[in-house]
């Protein structure tokens, strides 16, 4: 199972957190994915100026947004799903 961290602090809530939320849920659901990807709401990923912080378990933070984020789940996040 893969877990999507999506930072809820402060500087990414005021930057649409809750959209990307959201938006990378309606697309787990699209793929049909929701029994190999869930997305957990974190506090401070550590990197504020990124804009919405997200990172796949422990891996690097991204700056995701409501523009980038099909971009985000087809490019890091569905090559890592066993289909």
């Amino acid at each position: 199972m893969l877990t999507i961290h999506v930072c809820i602090g402060s500087a990414c809530h005021l930057k649409g957190a809750y959209n990307v939320i959201n938006g990378l849920q309606s697309i787990i659901n699209e793929y049909n994915v929701g029994d190999q990807v869930t997305v957990n709401a974190a506090f401070c990923l550590g990197e504020c100026a990124k804009g919405v912080c997200v990172k796949i378990d422990d891996g690097d933070v991204r700056s995701v947004n409501e523009e980038n984020m099909r971009a985000f789940f087809d490019q890091a996040v569905m090559p890592k799903i066993d289909r």
